[in-house]
């Protein structure tokens, strides 16, 4: 069997060390398509992968990433042939089964989606998992039936990955759009992408009250905690929260108040597990309803040999927008 580049991460006497090595094939976990992979991303989850600041990896030695696109090498799968361009995004790849940093993947071929024809597999990474996740925020507002003349809404960690896709992507299909960041040095980055207006993650750091003035129609949180119970707080009457983030903690310091006495809703977005054809439907979404030009704005490339050195700064917020990484 042939070895091939890839990030190892190992256990260690103290928590886990992650270098770039080489891999054996033979290695590789059961699955019905192999695939070359091209591109790759640099998510949240990742950083917390690579730096071993939360248990991410359950099997070792791991190889992270969490997503990839690529071209069918081997496939025992009828759905797949050698010579197909394909993505696959979560299904703990990077966190139980090998993932995408890289340059083969084997999975199963349930996991794939097919990359639409308006994408390139760089511009399906440049989106990757996390505007994925971003799509399926949307989709879920618009079937709780918010329009855009619903009203605005907010799109929190607007500068992140999740947030600068939510934006383009709002923006995009008509609605206004209040983006929140504690960057705000790039508040003219997220007006480039189609942010009406810029605030401060401040106003909603702190605690929550019940009920606050009403403010927007919904919204896109990839933060969680005081934040979320702020956003909730501040939605107007039969309006929507897409959560699908938790970069501020896990808990929801908030009450029942914005539930029963205004219909809020809370809306729980998991790109991980999502069913085959919601993906494929917000694969499509993606590449019709994102304007393409936006992803220049959006995305910084690395090397598969800078991951591990750029991982902390994921952590840390200070990364702009998306971060694709080549491969091959």
């Amino acid at each position: 069997m042939a070895t091939f580049k890839a990030i190892r991460i190992e256990k260690a006497d103290k928590g886990t060390t992650a270098a770039l090595t080489q891999f054996d094939e033979a290695e590789l976990m059961e699955g019905d398509v192999t695939v070359d992979v091209e591109w790759s991303t640099l998510n949240y989850k990742d950083g917390l992968a690579l730096t071993g600041k939360a248990p991410v990896v359950r099997r070792f030695p791991m190889i992270p990433g969490i997503d990839f696109a690529g071209t069918v090498a081997q496939s025992s799968d009828p759905a797949w042939q050698a010579g197909d361009k394909v993505i696959c995004t979560g299904w703990g790849m990077g966190e139980t089964h090998l993932g995408a940093y890289a340059e083969k993947a084997r999975v199963k071929g349930d996991w794939l989606v097919r990359l639409p024809g308006a994408l390139s597999t760089r511009e399906a990474m440049a989106i990757g998992t996390a505007g994925f996740t971003a799509m399926l925020a949307v989709m879920a507002l618009e079937k709780h039936g918010l329009l855009p003349d619903s009203g605005p809404i907010v799109v929190t960690g607007a500068a992140g990955g999740v947030g600068s896709v939510a934006t383009a992507v709002l923006s995009k299909l008509g609605y206004r759009v209040i983006a929140s960041t504690g960057r705000m040095a790039e508040a003219d980055y997220l007006k480039k992408l189609g942010a009406a207006e810029v605030i401060d993650r401040n106003e909603l750091s702190a605690p929550a009250k019940p009920l606050a003035k009403e403010r927007w129609a919904g919204g896109v949180d990839s933060v969680g905690s005081t934040t979320l119970a702020n956003l909730l707080s501040m939605t107007k009457y039969g309006g929507a929260i897409s959560a699908c983030g938790l970069a501020a903690g896990m808990d929801l310091p908030s009450s029942v108040a914005p539930f029963i006495l205004r219909a809020v809703c809370l809306l729980g977005i998991d790109s991980v597990m999502c069913p085959r054809a919601a993906r494929k439907i917000a694969w499509d979404r993606l590449a019709s309803d994102l304007d393409l030009t936006k992803l220049i704005e959006i995305t910084s490339e690395i090397g598969l040999d800078q991951v591990i050195g750029r991982a902390p700064q994921i952590l840390a917020g200070q990364v702009r927008g998306r971060v694709v990484v080549k491969i091959s």
